[in-house]
């Protein structure tokens, strides 16, 4: 019995150990890289940009040339991202963001999606994944 527990308790361990190398929100940010920011419109997918991540830093979104400033966003532990600074056409216009969620999965590259409010309220939803 007591050889039993002993396993059990090594198989916890074990998996305990492993679940802490998956990736997560809890320190407060995406991991670094460019992520291409794509809208599903009547068929198409449309190119919004990219969007550039270095620590707690965006550009973007460009679609041509460098962003001209880079702006701090905050990110909680339940993915849910805060842009401190503009964020092009998604804040121009009469637009705002409703909402930015990240995804972090071990199978698939990084990723987040913008749903923007439009002036007429409708909302539009884009993802930004980490090329």
């Amino acid at each position: 019995m007591a050889s039993r527990l002993s396993c059990i308790f090594s198989i916890l361990l074990l998996s305990a150990g492993t679940g802490s190398a998956r990736a997560d929100f809890t320190d407060g940010k995406l991991p670094d890289g460019t992520y291409h920011c794509e809208v599903y419109l009547l068929g198409l997918f449309l190119n919004l940009g990219d969007i550039t991540i270095k620590g707690n830093v965006y550009t973007g979104p460009v679609t041509f040339g460098t962003a001209p400033q880079a702006y701090n966003y905050q990110m909680d532990a339940n993915g849910v991202i805060s842009w401190l600074g503009p964020l092009g056409g998604y804040t121009t216009g009469g637009n705002s963001i409703s909402l930015t969620q990240a995804t972090l999965d071990g199978q698939t590259s990084p990723s987040f999606d913008i749903i923007m409010k439009q002036p007429d309220g409708a909302f539009t939803a884009s993802t930004c994944t980490k090329s």
